[in-house]
């Protein structure tokens, strides 16, 4: 009986409910679907996904111990190998492998290395001892030198060793960078953290035009150049490559540097096709000082008499190299007790430079000796009759002293008229990245294969007028 009306109920209930039952069947079936989707998933797509394993050296690192160090002075390598488990005969197999590939005689003192420690599974001791597995001897920020030692003895270096050499990849950054001068263009650089090579470059495309012993506050400078990676770290020598252009603002004057390859050589133009370079220097040396400057009247600082000073001179630590500013030969090369050690050049159109106080002469430098500009004829001293560390830097046009801050500038030779359609493209396009407005894959990535698009105009002065259609193709040269 009992039975019979719960049946009834039963019966009632889906008769009165039968589509929410199927509804509600329905929902669950899909909520069933749904979770049994997911976990199969789950099973073909685990969270863990296999990747390669990264690498130092081309060697996979994560399963080593890393020892890290530089060479100790006066501690040869076997000392050294010793520390990790490799005896005398060991060290003789070692330069055995390394013949013709490494001279471990010839290890620097402060070079970086890295020993590559794993587990001795061999060793019959109950405790595994790490055994040296790699030995990384870094010859410089980019060459490396790896000793491998493969199974048996540790002590004996294993049953094979193999020595090779390596290079770490170098990743080139392109870089755009402005700074405000307050003091002077190199502390502008270092407090902006760019490498002190970027001065350096700086200085030899604007050596000619810009005087940076007479930059002001508020001047300001833009850049844009391949800055050279190792890993994560600037390259700290040769890092700076390519200089794609620049702008100095001196007052309301903008001097561009735009780079282009005129005669098979990479020179650096104004925005008009004038050369950069010029006769003269506008120094001769660098990261200076102007102590005093070119009079008729001048207090000498030691004798106390006023006497001409028809020279400029330029405070800088001893040692400094000072370069002859312009093309010439060594017409006098002496020592005498006012000016010290002192050497006079001869250049065209009756020029001469003198150079006093200097610490000593450069090499070769004689009567007689032709030099470039640029090249270095002395460094700067304190000899004769000085105070400190300076150089007296002089010129005379056909015997007659001028100030060496006030000399005419002769123009170098401007962009052949054949050349003018390939710099205008050239110029436009650095300009355009200068100012901010070139798209990115319409760089400049060569200078030795440009192509002037067919109509195309292309204004000389304003960057804003940069046809951005414009491409660099290969034409083969």
């Amino acid at each position: 009986m009992g039975l019979e009306i719960a049946n009834n109920r039963i019966k009632n209930f889906l008769r009165r409910y039968s589509w929410t039952v199927a509804v509600g069947v329905a929902v669950l079936g899909v909520i069933l679907f749904i979770v049994a989707t997911c976990i199969g998933r789950r099973a073909v797509a685990p969270d863990v996904v296999d990747r390669e394993p990264p690498t130092m050296y081309d060697i996979p690192y994560e399963r080593y111990e890393l020892v890290e160090g530089e060479i100790e002075s006066g501690v040869p390598l076997g000392k050294l190998f010793e520390r990790f488990g490799i005896g005398a005969a060991g060290t003789y197999r070692i330069e055995q492998a390394a013949q013709g590939i490494l001279d471990l005689r010839r290890v620097k003192a402060g070079q970086r290395y890295v020993a590559m420690l794993e587990p001795d599974t061999l060793s019959v001791d109950t405790v595994a001892r790490p055994r040296l597995a790699h030995f990384v001897y870094e010859h410089s920020q980019t060459d490396y030198s790896v000793i491998s030692f493969f199974g048996g003895e540790p002590a004996m270096g294993g049953d094979s060793i193999v020595v090779r050499n390596g290079s770490k990849p170098i990743r080139v950054e392109r870089r755009h960078i402005r700074a405000t001068i307050e003091s002077s263009m190199w502390m502008a650089l270092y407090e902006a953290g760019l490498p002190d090579a970027l001065s350096a470059e700086l200085e030899d495309i604007y050596g000619w035009s810009v005087d940076f012993f007479a930059l002001q506050k508020g001047d300001e400078f833009e850049v844009i150049y391949d800055q050279r990676f190792i890993d994560s770290v600037a390259v700290s020598s040769n890092g700076v490559g390519q200089i794609w252009g620049s702008v100095f603002r001196h007052g309301n004057k903008d001097l561009y540097a735009l780079p282009f390859i005129q005669d098979g050589k990479i020179a650096y133009w104004d925005e008009n096709g004038n050369s950069l370079k010029k006769q003269f220097l506008k120094a001769p040396l660098n990261y200076s000082r102007i102590s005093s400057r070119f009079s008729n009247a001048r207090r000498h600082p030691i004798t106390r008499i006023v006497r001409p000073h028809h020279a400029v001179d330029y405070a800088a630590p001893t040692g400094t190299p000072v370069r002859a500013v312009a093309d010439g030969t060594v017409t006098r090369r002496y020592w005498e007790p006012g000016g010290g050690n002192t050497v006079w050049i001869r250049h065209a159109r009756g020029y001469e430079t003198g150079y006093l106080h200097l610490s000593r002469f450069g090499a070769g430098i004689a009567v007689g000796t032709r030099v470039s500009q640029g090249q270095t004829i002395g460094y700067v001293g304190s000899t004769g009759q000085s105070t400190g560390p300076h150089l007296d830097y002089r010129i005379r046009v056909n015997g007659k002293p001028i100030d060496p801050l006030k000399i005419p500038q002769e123009p170098g030779l401007p962009i052949k008229e054949a050349n003018r359609d390939e710099f205008a493209v050239v110029r436009a396009k650095v300009m355009g990245e200068l100012a901010g407005i070139l798209p990115v894959s319409e760089r400049l990535m060569r200078l030795d294969s440009i192509v002037v698009p067919a109509g195309v105009a292309l204004d000389p002065v304003n960057p804003s007028a940069v046809d951005t259609t414009l491409n660099v193709i290969d034409r083969g040269r």
